[in-house]
C-alpha cells in the first residue's frame, strides 16, 4: 500500500512544543471528502465581564468590534441553556479578514459556572487549550499585556531552526484565556498570510488529547480533515525553557506528539493536537460546555447542514447533531449543529439562510 507522502512541515508550526520534530508519512488515499472545505469561522470564548477581556484584542491586538449585543434565545438553547439564560457578546476580528472572528460571550442566570481547564496545565486534556495567533513586537505586546494584568507561562523564549529565528509566548488571560503569540524573526512570513500590524486573525487552534491517534481519526476519517503534520515521540535535545512551563529538568525526558489538521491546505484554520505521553494531568474533557468559563466552541461554515449531518451519521458518528435554526450576529439567519471531538471539544458547522 502506497502512503501519501507528507507535505513540507515549517519549524514554526511545532512551536508549541519546542522540538525539532522530523515529519512522518500517514496512508490517507482512504480519507473521505472533507465535510467543508472551509477555515473555522470563529472561535467562542465564555468569560465573566466581555468589556474586559475584549481590552486585549482591541487595545493590544488592534482587532474591530464587529458587533456586540444579546444573544438569541434560540442560540443559547443551542448551547443548552434553559430559558432563564441570557448572554451579552462582543465579536471581534482582526481588521481585514473575514474569518478567525472572536466571540466573547458573557452569560447571566446561568447555574454555577467553573472554568473549562481549571489550573490549565498544558498535560492537562480535554477541551480546547489555546487559540494561536502570528506577533510583530513582541517584546512590546508582553509589555502591554502584564500592565493589563494578563500573564504568561514563561518569559519570551528565543527558538532557532535552521535560518528561521522565532519567539514565541502563551498570554493567559481571564478566565484562563490563552492566547499563544508566535513571531518569525526571519525569514518573512509566506506572502499569503493575512496581514496584520501586531496580532493576526488567530490560525491555529490546540487540543490537549490523551490520544492523539484517537483524535486524529476522528478530525481525517469521519471530519474528512487533511493532515499537515504527524510527528513520531520527541523530547527536546537539551535542557531548555520551554512555552509551555515544562520544568526543566524534563524537557529532555518527556515525550510528546503532535498532529496538525485543516479541511484544506491553507495558513488558517487549523486545529493542532497534542499528547502529552509522560505527564499525566486532570481530564476536563467533561467541563467543555457552556456556560463554563474558557474556550467553549470553534464553528465551521458548510453549505447544507443537513446534508453535512447525513454524511457524519454515514460515517458512523454517533451523536446527537440536533439541528438548531437561529439568528447569529454578524452571520444573520443560519441553521447548526455541533459534536464533540475525543476529547471533549465541541466543533459547529452551521449554513447561512439565503
Amino acid at each position: 500500500m502506497m502512503l501519501k507522502t507528507m507535505k513540507r512541515i515549517s519549524f514554526e508550526l511545532i512551536l508549541l512544543l519546542g522540538l525539532i520534530i522530523p515529519t512522518i508519512a500517514m496512508p490517507e488515499e482512504n480519507r473521505p471528502s472533507p465535510i467543508t472545505d472551509q477555515p473555522w469561522q470563529e472561535v467562542v470564548i465564555s468569560v465573566y465581564d466581555a468589556d474586559i477581556s475584549a481590552r486585549f484584542f482591541t487595545e493590544i491586538a488592534g482587532y474591530e468590534v464587529v458587533w456586540r449585543g444579546a444573544e438569541s434565545p434560540e442560540f443559547l438553547s443551542h448551547l443548552g441553556l434553559n430559558k432563564a439564560a441570557s448572554g451579552q457578546s462582543i465579536v471581534l476580528k482582526s481588521p481585514g479578514s473575514e474569518i478567525g472572528y472572536i466571540r466573547l460571550i458573557e452569560f447571566s442566570d446561568v447555574p454555577t459556572q467553573e472554568p473549562t481547564r481549571p489550573g490549565a496545565r498544558p498535560w492537562d486534556t480535554g477541551c480546547y487549550t489555546s487559540v494561536m495567533m502570528r506577533a510583530k513586537g513582541l517584546e512590546s505586546i508582553y509589555d502591554d499585556a502584564i500592565r493589563m494584568n494578563w500573564w504568561t507561562e514563561t518569559p519570551i523564549t528565543d527558538l532557532d531552526f535552521g535560518t528561521s529565528k522565532l519567539k514565541i509566548v502563551i498570554f493567559k488571560g481571564p478566565q484562563g484565556i490563552q492566547v499563544e503569540a508566535y513571531e518569525r524573526i526571519s525569514p518573512p512570513l509566506p506572502k499569503d498570510f493575512p496581514e496584520f500590524e501586531r496580532l493576526s486573525l488567530p490560525f491555529n487552534i490546540m487540543q490537549t488529547v490523551r490520544d492523539r491517534e484517537a483524535a486524529r481519526k476522528f478530525f481525517v476519517d469521519q471530519l474528512g480533515f487533511d493532515t499537515f503534520f504527524y510527528g513520531p515521540p520527541a523530547t527536546a535535545q537539551k535542557e531548555a525553557q520551554m512555552p509551555l512551563g515544562i520544568p526543566l529538568n524534563l524537557t529532555t525526558t518527556s515525550r510528546y506528539q503532535a498532529a496538525i489538521l485543516y479541511p484544506k491546505a491553507a495558513e488558517t484554520g487549523r486545529v493542532e493536537l497534542v499528547e502529552f505521553m509522560d505527564l499525566k494531568g486532570e481530564n476536563h474533557s467533561a467541563q467543555c460546555d457552556a456556560p463554563n468559563f474558557g474556550i467553549l466552541s470553534i464553528k465551521f461554515l458548510v453549505d447544507d447542514v443537513s446534508k453535512a449531518k447525513a454524511e457524519l451519521i454515514k460515517r458512523n458518528i454517533d451523536q446527537d447533531m440536533n439541528i438548531s435554526s437561529t439568528v447569529l450576529f454578524p452571520f444573520g439567519e443560519i441553521d447548526l449543529f455541533s459534536l464533540k471531538a475525543p476529547d471533549g471539544a465541541n466543533i459547529e458547522f452551521y449554513s447561512t439562510k439565503e
